[in-house]
């Protein structure tokens, strides 16, 4: 194997992090080397971290391969054509980074490549005996992050392996989604992260089901609910528990009115002289979903959880209705709305609340609340009406599937796979004729990892106060030489030990400096590499060399004759 000296390499470590930088991976990936910040969300990839996003590319390629994947590689480029023939082009809004070329076309930079990838399904599949296909590419993809911030991840430019699967039918999806499952329990197994596979939320994405695999740190921006007496774990925008029941009293005949003037929000309600308990309260919310408004119905004390409430009516858009929005439809302004007898839209109401009677919610009049309202006889009155999972869970809440406790805490995505079905291939018509020759739509199924976020999430998870500790399997060099002092023996003995390491099949990074020893010691471990050999003049002297493993606090003594064999052993046994 080649050998890279330190001396002629270009590896730029810094002794301190960038003032904007929050989170260990962006902290570590700067000083140690391995990026620079060319623009907001847009980085440099230098030496060390090509080395190591080859690596993860290597794993990600081996287990795609062994499912049967076949690699393309396709445009970053696209017409806005392909994009409007999915519905999408509208849908992606400012997050789509847009341009126009010199003939005035619309295009726009791949933020994903579902419409491009059925489009040659569509082009070149003819039949069912051309099924199953597994198509996956490693390729840049662009999105107009609005707060570009943690280093690699959350980016505008970053590197993604989109898979793609066609079936002929839903049973043929199964097979391909649990293939795929099963790969990104590997891939990550193999790149040294601990994770959990969730329910997820599909968003614009679509499809009938879809699962993240998350890794639990305090970077992470997502927010995964698991019990860890059954294993159950699903983002925060999916998932569901057990709440214990309230104890209602009887209850009016029906709603009274009662003025609550200066009343516009929970905490006022609850406080004197009205001592309404937030448990006892309904929060109504209007939101627009393909322009179209929506009421959301939850209880006091709980948060709507905005992706639940999109997978509840179905809208590839949903905001917040703005203030101005919501007079004209409800008759009052925000703080004193309620749902009771509405029904000029779809009304959302969480299940938590089906049977609870006696509550307090507004009166659709300003400066009015309604007291002893039962949602069943009062709320759920129409076809327009309908229960649906709306709040986010919190720790401490019940297992959905067990007599657990739900822990909630904050996780990084590091892939996503979906259910398609035949979302993309209907809008596209992208069909293949079945065994009794009827024209029937191509079931697809997605699946994504990003791999600059493989690297990264690594780094949260393996690191110390001294710098990265990587994972053997993804380091960029599995060991390093450091030669301690100008001493002519010193930097044979090195150059001897370098050359069995490079012998053996190891990939060797070769501090030979003219710098402190001290310097060279707090550089091997800023930058991870696994194996630290140390060739100083004390040890040499009994004919042996400083053997450490990074992370470990205890360093031998090895004979310089061994050091290849140990090394050697080590790697093979994966650390």
């Amino acid at each position: 194997m080649p050998v890279v000296r330190l001396s002629q390499a270009f590896v730029p470590t810094l002794k301190e992090a960038p003032a904007d930088a929050q989170v260990a991976s962006h902290k570590l990936l700067v000083r140690a080397g391995f990026i620079r910040q060319l623009g907001a969300g847009i980085y440099d990839y230098l030496p060390l971290a090509k080395r190591t996003l080859t690596k993860i590319e290597a794993i990600v390629r081996e287990e795609m391969d062994a499912i049967g994947g076949q690699e393309f590689f396709l445009p970053a480029l696209h017409p806005a054509e392909i994009w409007k023939e999915s519905g999408r082009w509208e849908v992606m809004g400012d997050n789509m980074f847009r341009l126009k070329d010199r003939k005035g076309g619309d295009y726009c930079l791949g933020m994903t490549h579902e419409e491009i990838f059925t489009a040659i399904a569509r082009d070149e599949l003819r039949s069912y005996r051309q099924l199953p296909q597994v198509w996956y590419q490693i390729q840049t993809k662009f999105r107009d992050e609005p707060r570009p911030k943690s280093g690699l991840l959350r980016v505008r430019q970053f590197t993604m392996k989109d898979a793609y699967s066609f079936d002929v039918d839903r049973a043929g999806l199964d097979k391909s989604y649990e293939d795929q499952r099963r790969a990104y329990e590997r891939i990550f197994t193999r790149c040294g992260l601990d994770f959990v596979a969730v329910q997820a939320h599909s968003g614009a994405m679509g499809g009938s089901e879809s699962s993240e695999f998350m890794v639990r740190t305090e970077a992470g921006e997502d927010l995964v609910a698991a019990c860890p007496k059954c294993r159950y774990a699903a983002n925060t925008e999916t998932a569901t528990s057990r709440l214990p029941a309230e104890q209602d009293g009887a209850g009016l005949p029906k709603p009274e009115k009662f003025a609550t003037p200066g009343v516009v929000t929970i905490e006022s309600l609850a406080a004197p002289p009205y001592g309404v308990a937030a448990t006892r309260q309904l929060k109504t919310l209007v939101y627009v979903g393909d322009e179209k408004l929506v009421v959301a119905v939850v209880r006091g004390d709980q948060e709507l959880n905005e992706a639940k409430l999109q997978t509840a009516t179905g809208a590839q858009v949903l905001r917040p209705a703005h203030a101005e929005e919501i007079p004209p439809l409800m008759g009052a302004r925000a703080g004193s709305l309620g749902a009771v007898g509405f029904s000029k839209v779809h009304v959302f109401v969480d299940p938590s609340l089906a049977d609870r009677r006696d509550m307090v919610t507004g009166a659709n009049e300003d400066g009015f609340h309604l007291r002893g309202v039962d949602v069943r006889r009062d709320v759920l009155t129409g076809p327009h009406a309908k229960l649906a999972e709306l709040r986010t869970v919190r720790a401490g809440e019940g297992c959905p599937r067990c007599d657990g406790t739900l822990d909630v805490f904050k996780a990084l995505e590091i892939g996503h796979i979906f259910k398609l079905g035949t979302k993309y291939s209907e809008s596209m018509k992208a069909t293949v004729l079945d065994a009794d020759g009827k024209a029937v739509p191509i079931v697809m199924g997605s699946y994504g990892i990003g791999v600059e976020r493989i690297m990264a999430a690594a780094i949260e998870l393996h690191h110390d106060e001294n710098g990265i500790r990587w994972p053997l399997s993804i380091a960029p060099f599995q060991a390093t030489v450091l030669t301690l002092g100008p001493e002519p023996e010193l930097k044979q003995a090195a150059d001897e030990i370098v050359k069995a390491l490079s012998d053996a099949g190891l990939e060797v990074l070769h501090d030979d400096r003219e710098e402190r020893a001290g310097v060279k010691f707090k550089d091997a471990d800023l930058v991870g590499i696994p194996l630290r050999i140390a060739v100083g003049k004390k040890g040499l002297a009994e004919g042996k060399v400083e053997w450490k493993l990074r992370g470990d606090k205890a360093v031998e003594l090895v004979p310089v004759g061994e050091v290849a064999r140990r090394a050697v052993e080590r790697v093979r046994a994966g650390g």
